[in-house]
């Protein structure tokens, strides 16, 4: 999408500004420094895949999916529903962690071991008792396992359908090995490290999945509302559509989010590459002034 002259500059440097002002909250500035500034090596070069993935504006979309597709793992949903105060501050959530991708995708390596570490502690402390009785711990490895193979699955879905530059089968099987190495950092025991391994895990996984009805109180705050100014609403429904149309058929079904393959095809997924096209074009700016840039 191109835009020339001082008007459409206008528009696109103040777009993209209020983008990241909600992405990386009060504290992005300060953050973008640390992580971009500070000398030492990196855990990922430039070249590679997760950098691509997690540069790009498809995560928006993805990001979503993410949340919603684990929520159906119940004792991961306790745990949101109890500790996690998503809904009271739902931003605070997101700059967070918007902040532990960039620090662990781009910072030092010093920093993102440090970010695991701090969401390790946090985690630690916690724990509790589903409705139906069940203990659960944040910090179980397998619980944390779950999180991570879901997020994985759906940043790649997004990327492959709305990102600038799809992946290769070998980048593909690289962001999966990639995401491993922070994976590893948090916990995870047995983190998948390419498309076969993901596949299996996500199967693995599959009898222990439902939807609580935390999940779906989850699944209405995340799709209908949303804590936004009225001007964003329609383009994050339809981020919001698109996400729900990025999940595995089961998933939406256990939800109980209608999935209508016609008008996917001829409306949902057209409007969601438009929305996210714009949004690539409004952050470009921004994040090559502020060093963002993969």
């Amino acid at each position: 999408m191109r835009r020339t002259g001082p008007d459409g500059d206008g528009v696109r440097e103040r777009l993209g500004k209020s983008l990241l002002a909600r992405v990386a909250g009060p504290e992005g500035p300060r953050n973008r420094a640390l992580i971009h500034d500070t000398p030492g090596p990196r855990w990922f070069g430039a070249e590679r895949p997760i950098r691509t993935v997690h540069g790009d504006a498809s995560m928006f979309i993805g990001g979503i999916s993410a949340l919603l597709l684990q929520s159906l793992h119940p004792l991961a949903m306790a745990a949101v529903s109890a500790h996690s105060g998503f809904r009271g501050d739902p931003w605070g959530r997101l700059q967070r962690t918007s902040t532990f991708l960039a620090m662990t995708t781009y910072g030092p390596a010093t920093g993102a071991q440090e970010a695991c570490d701090r969401v390790r502690a946090v985690h630690a402390r916690v724990r509790g008792v589903t409705a139906e009785g069940k203990p659960y711990r944040a910090a179980d490895p397998h619980l944390f396992g779950w999180v991570h193979i879901a997020e994985v699955d759906s940043f790649l879905r997004a990327h492959q359908r709305y990102g600038a530059h799809p992946l290769t089968g070998d980048e593909y099987d690289g962001y999966v090995a990639d995401t491993a190495r922070v994976a590893r950092a948090l916990g995870v025991l047995d983190p998948p490290a390419n498309r076969t391994e993901l596949a299996a895990q996500l199967t693995a996984y599959r009898r222990e999945l439902r939807a609580t009805p935390e999940a779906r109180g989850a699944a209405r705050f995340l799709l209908l509302n949303p804590p936004l100014p009225p001007a964003a609403r329609l383009p994050y429904s339809v981020l919001a559509a698109n996400a729900v149309s990025l999940l595995p058929p089961w998933a939406a079904a256990e939800l109980r989010l209608p999935r209508l393959p016609l008008l996917d095809t001829v409306a949902v997924r057209p409007l969601g590459r438009g929305v996210t096209s714009v949004v690539r074009w409004a952050m470009a700016p921004a994040h090559r002034a502020q060093g963002l840039s993969s």
